[in-house]
């Protein structure tokens, strides 16, 4: 699914009014319709609404469902702010059809605004603005979303929360910007529904298809997509029938100091558990034994060091490095680093310490063999890159240095970010809050690694590996609950998630 900056989105309805053909107030209608059919599905004809309209397009959309509703038996006050006694076109339609009397208590404001009583017996529903601003609300507007959201009312915003602006809200006023417990959102999500510090102002968020015209939909381009099922169904290949294990890639994983032997078991289980042929784990010697025993299908490669990594093993023989978790900074460990970087031909899986070591050397980051994948947090993002305002900039950041390495980056979160060397963006959909628990990125690690090796590109590997790394948790959730899970849990149910069709 693709998501675009709403100027695209504007350039859409344009395109799908002129080739389907559909008038500007047919299109409306037909989004309106959406709308007032998923918020009848939710809620009874007995539960009291409070419309607020803008005098735009997003009003007219609020409008028009009130009408809708209304024909269906609901009871609604609409309140529609035409406080400069200028509407859209299609708003002025709308307000136009309004049957004000068959269960509408319709109230237009051009002046003085004595604001209705909000309990929370009542649903609000947002049709201010819509994802067209660029500049934060102001005066009146931002008093009147002030007072919505104060208010104990569950609020249903139309397409976007008022006030939010549909990509970056680094320099937004959030106190101005309505809370909505449910976005409808309309033909797709906007970039800002994924960025964690506008979670609270989006709430739940439901997509609703308004039949925007397909041919302008795949002809107009966007830096940012959401993966979906079937995405990640091509790439899974089955596996022919006369394969050895020749054929699925020697992978090597460099993990773990001591106290944390953990982090190269859970890293190399992921990697065997993701189809990987062959696994050599490069370890301190005092994490040698517990590897051998917790891992018996991998083989071990000992460092000369009893306690952490210090020397630079040969690449030569392995199709994919994974390196960095629990690994330490030691000085040894650095110097090693800098070494494997030089001399590997190999694609690499950076994460965790590997990735914090090269944010004090950033000029290693453009030595890094080609092919190869970052895995950063926000933290370690704003280690390499420099801090960041906000999630948007964060993301713009790593786009830009995805283009200038020339690396793939998975910049984690609820909706990780796969960046591929042009800095396109797809967003995984898969994962719940459940997997924020240590070594979950150690699992991804080695799920990354075992793909890489097995020959898959590295953006594909990235987006196949995220994706199945966040099912494997939402399945487990599913048995487990949130709370009680473990990265060992991920590990567990990375089977299913590999087999599983929707």
């Amino acid at each position: 699914m693709k998501i675009f900056p709403t100027l695209s989105v504007k350039k859409l309805d344009a395109y799908t009014i002129e080739h389907e053909p559909v008038a500007e107030i047919d299109l409306m209608e037909r989004a309106s319709e959406a709308l007032a059919q998923e918020i009848c599905s939710r809620f009874s004809t007995e539960v009291p609404f409070v419309v607020f309209a803008g005098p735009g397009n997003n009003g007219g959309d609020a409008l028009a469902v009130s009408r809708l509703m209304a024909e269906q038996g609901y009871r609604l006050s609409v309140y529609l702010f035409n406080t400069k006694g200028t509407l859209s076109p299609c708003c002025q339609t709308n307000r136009n059809r309004l049957p004000v009397g068959a269960g509408i208590d319709y109230h237009e404001v051009t002046n003085q605004f004595v604001p209705p009583i909000l309990t929370k017996e009542h649903v609000v529903i947002d049709g201010l603005f819509g994802s067209g601003l660029n500049k934060p609300l102001s005066g009146g507007f931002a008093a009147v979303v002030r007072y919505i959201n104060a208010s104990p009312a569950y609020v249903i915003a139309i397409d976007i929360p008022s006030g939010l602006m549909g990509e970056d809200n680094s320099y937004n006023v959030m106190q101005q910007v309505v809370t909505a417990q449910l976005t409808l959102t309309l033909q797709f999500p906007k970039l800002a529904f994924l960025l964690p510090e506008n979670a609270a102002k989006v709430g739940e968020w439901k997509v609703l298809d308004i039949g925007l015209h397909p041919e302008g939909i795949e002809l107009t381009p966007t830096p940012y997509t959401m993966t979906e099922r079937e995405d990640i169904n091509a790439l899974l290949n089955p596996r022919n029938r006369f394969a050895h294990k020749g054929d699925f890639g020697r992978a090597l994983l460099v993990a773990g100091q001591l106290g944390m032997a953990g982090a190269s078991i859970l890293a190399a289980r992921a990697c065997l558990r993701s189809g990987v042929g062959l696994l050599t784990v490069h370890v301190p010697q005092c994490n040698n034994p517990m590897v051998q025993t917790a891992v018996p299908e991998a083989m071990t490669q000992v460092d000369i060091h009893p306690d952490y990594f210090s020397e630079a093993p040969l690449t030569d023989p392995y199709q994919a490095v994974g390196i960095g978790p629990g690994l330490g900074k030691h000085a040894e460990t650095r110097a090693a680093l800098f070494e494997l970087i030089d001399h590997c031909q190999t694609p690499m899986v950076i994460d965790a310490d590997a990735l914090n070591i090269l944010g004090e050397e950033r000029d290693l980051l453009y030595r890094l063999p080609i092919g190869s994948i970052l895995t950063p947090h926000p933290g370690e993002m704003d280690r390499l890159v420099g801090r960041s305002e906000s999630s948007y900039q964060r993301l713009q950041k790593a786009r830009e240095l995805a283009r200038e390495a020339q690396v793939c980056i998975v910049l984690k979160g609820a909706y990780t970010a796969v960046i591929d060397t042009n800095g396109q963006c797809w967003f995984n959909p898969t994962g719940n809050p459940g997997m924020a628990t240590g070594g979950s990125g150690d699992v991804l690690t080695g799920i990354l690694t075992a793909l890489l090796a097995q020959g898959i590109k590295s953006v594909d590997a990235a987006r196949l590996g995220v994706y199945i790394h966040g099912l494997a948790g939402d399945l487990a959730a599913t048995k487990l609950g949130e709370i009680s899970l473990t990265a060992h849990d991920i590990i567990n149910y990375l089977p299913a998630a590999f087999s599983f069709r929707e």
